[in-house]
């Protein structure tokens, strides 16, 4: 980023590039490893509303991977990963002469991606709808090649289960969805979700059970068990 905003443009920034987050340890957000992480969260985004670009550029780096992680589960495809990341930057850019801090940023900030993506699920959702109505109208339905399938040969025992549970995962309501994720793979505190989601606790942790008990069901092949 080298310039600040003009007539409400955000400064230039630069994703990194599109990579799947890795499967083998949990991502972290910021503020679970420290109350003091939080703090500065919060000092970098107050210069961030003085118009201080290089404030903004550090809580960039300090979240982008998360955001394009987290939104990279949630959506199955990178490219539109990256896509919700830089809004979610462009919001908190916007947002900053507006920003106080009532909430943990960390909280802020998963809420905004929170909500994009959720809004991205659902016009894909109305998109899909739109699409099977047209093939309905057609004399002879499409035929899609399913081009992100490997071969059989390509496939370890554990990357069969990765994906399983990444295809189970996929199919979860959203809410279960997000909270399984940031649970799972980023080791967010139960409080967090809640706040991110507007749960209460007995809610998040009643959330994850029916979406633990449904991946249970899903992966039951891959793990030779017979669920009832």
């Amino acid at each position: 980023m080298t310039t600040a905003s003009v007539a409400g443009l955000t400064p230039a920034f630069v994703m990194p590039e599109p990579e799947w987050p890795a499967t083998t340890q949990p991502l972290s957000p910021p503020d679970t490893v420290d109350e003091s992480c939080d703090a500065e969260n919060v000092r970098l985004m107050l210069r961030v509303k003085e118009g201080d670009v290089k404030a903004f550029e550090r809580l960039v780096e300090l979240h982008q991977s998360i955001m394009i992680g987290t939104a990279a589960r949630m959506l199955g495809n990178l490219d539109d990963a990256h896509d919700i990341a830089q809004q979610v930057f462009i919001r908190v850019w916007k947002s900053a002469p507006r920003y106080e801090p009532s909430a943990k940023f960390t909280t802020w900030i998963f809420t905004i991606m929170r909500n994009l993506v959720f809004n991205e699920t659902r016009r894909r959702s109305r998109r899909k709808e739109f699409s099977l109505d047209q093939e309905n109208d057609d004399e002879a339905p499409r035929q899609y090649a399913d081009l992100t399938a490997p071969a059989p040969d390509q496939l370890t025992e554990q990357d069969e289960l990765e994906r399983a549970l990444d295809k189970a995962i996929a199919a979860l309501p959203e809410k279960q969805r997000l909270a399984v994720i940031m649970r799972r793979y980023e080791d967010t505190p139960y409080e967090h979700i809640c706040e991110v989601l507007k749960m209460s606790l007995p809610a998040v942790k009643s959330l994850l059970f029916r979406a633990r008990a449904e991946l249970r069901k899903h992966l039951a092949a891959h793990l030779g068990e017979d669920v009832p």
